[in-house]
């Protein structure tokens, strides 16, 4: 009964050495690979559209300007934010953002008014480092 046996799977050995072996198409790659650029491309082509429609804007920033800041330590920052015609100086520390004063838009800590605050702290600067060099 069990001299047959091998005769039995004679067949089945034969017919695994004919088929190919297992695999992925080429065709398979393909495919795979313009599915991915049609992803790509409808994903750009949203951007440039919500690019668009926004007015060349980014997101989320209409009508607001960091205007400058300053680091306090290594997460301690106080901000100047020009909000329309006001400026807020903000303090932001971790879990926690403070509006620390308001001011009307240019208006500096004495009352003077100045259309860049940046420009106006660099001068003084400037002229304090020119001074102290004359003097020294």
């Amino acid at each position: 009964m069990f001299r047959s046996l091998p005769f039995l799977l004679l067949p089945l050995a034969a017919t695994a050495a004919d088929a190919e072996a297992p695999g992925i198409s080429g065709g398979s790659y393909v495919q795979a690979l313009l599915a991915l650029l049609l992803i790509v491309g409808l994903l750009l082509g949203t951007a440039w559209m919500a690019r668009k429609l926004s007015g060349g804007k980014a997101f989320g920033q209409r009508g607001m300007n960091v205007v400058g800041g300053v680091a306090l330590g290594p997460r301690e920052r106080i901000v100047l934010v020009e909000v329309g015609d006001t400026w807020l100086v903000v303090g932001i520390v971790p879990g926690q953002i403070r509006t620390l004063h308001r001011m009307p838009k240019g208006s500096g800590p004495d009352g003077e008014t100045s259309t860049a605050p940046s420009e106006t702290a660099f001068s003084h600067w400037l002229k304090a480092i020119s001074e102290r060099r004359g003097n020294a």
